[in-house]
């Protein structure tokens, strides 16, 4: 099969359409055709040598794809070949095909294609299992979004927008912020321009908000503490500006404040089945009523692959890059 190869630590550069032995399917797998894979920050990550697949797990890169079964193994009766599927993948997403444990998989939402299929797991996965599960985010409460434009920002907006949670996000220029309150959030806040911590006490008449997701890290850790009510929890998913850095821990006594995170890779094949049914039961129902809808921004063809990865990194694009695997 065709798959993408890069060198280890390499560059967009290094990323090249190469030939590679077709997966197989083991007990409680199945294997997808894939016709859509989607671009996420931990591949570029992995492709430069920072973010190692956890053992067992496919060298390629990729970790949601959307496509048709070609195949079960062995103990799998949910799935039968020829059923167009979407699905978080351990790895492997970057290739004609790649296998995926069966309980990881999820329907293609009614009046969704492919493309915008495969634009759902890693982003759903990760916003539901940080602003439910670790965030337990519910009606009422207001919410805090760095990174909105991005494709866990806008995912997490319309999370939100389903709750009826009262979002802020932070976002990098004007047309990013008009975007956002397009996609549903309440409050677009221009980091470049505006203290954030100033804007949003601001608006909440000095009260601050229930709960925090950040992609930052330490450079945003005080501010997170300082703009969080009484109660208030720090999610962290990610580290764009580093992961180490000083901060007063006063205001997470005063407050009774939680501070917590988690990436979605290392988790069990059993974590990562019982947040895919929660999707399953409270989400994809909405995505097949139209209401929620992902957002794509480009899809490129699986031969220009570094274009997809430079304009990841150059962090241009608003919602979610797809690579196009099957023409």
């Amino acid at each position: 099969m065709k798959q993408i190869i890069h060198g280890a630590g390499g560059t967009p550069d290094s990323m090249q359409v190469g030939e590679g032995a077709m997966p197989q399917p083991g007990p409680g797998e199945i294997l997808i055709e894939v016709h859509f894979a989607g671009i996420n920050r931990p591949d570029v990550l992995q492709r430069s040598g920072r973010y190692p697949p956890p053992p067992g797990a496919s060298k390629i890169l990729g970790l949601e794809v959307a496509g048709t079964v070609a195949a079960l193994g062995e103990g799998v009766g949910e799935w039968k070949v020829g059923q167009r599927v979407t699905a978080l993948a351990p790895g492997g997403g970057y290739a004609e095909y790649c296998t995926v444990p069966a309980s990881h998989a999820l329907p293609v939402p009614e009046g969704l294609d492919l493309a915008q299929a495969a634009a759902l797991p890693e982003t759903w996965f990760t916003v539901w299992a940080n602003l439910v599960g670790l965030g337990r985010l519910k009606q009422g409460e207001r919410l805090l979004v760095h990174g909105g434009s991005s494709g866990i920002g806008l995912t997490a907006i319309q999370l939100a927008r389903h709750l009826g949670v009262e979002c802020f996000v932070t976002v990098g220029s004007a047309e990013k912020a008009r975007f956002c309150r397009d996609f549903g959030a309440g409050h677009a806040l221009d980091y470049k321009q505006d203290d954030f911590v100033q804007k949003v006490k601001e608006i909440t008449n000095g009260e601050g908000v229930d709960v925090v997701l950040d992609m930052v890290g330490a450079s945003y850790l005080q501010r997170n503490l300082t703009v969080l009510r009484r109660d208030g929890r720090l999610v962290l998913i990610a580290f764009l500006e580093g992961s180490q850095g000083e901060f007063d821990l006063m205001p997470v006594m005063l407050k009774r404040l939680t501070i917590t995170g988690s990436t979605m890779r290392p988790r069990s094949v059993a974590e990562k089945a019982a947040i895919r049914n929660a999707l399953l039961e409270h989400i994809w129902p909405e995505l097949a009523a139209g209401r929620l809808l992902p957002h794509i921004h480009a899809a490129f063809p699986l031969a220009q692959a570094g274009e997809a990865h430079r304009l990841m990194e150059s962090s241009r694009h608003i919602g979610k890059i797809v690579l196009q695997v099957k023409p």
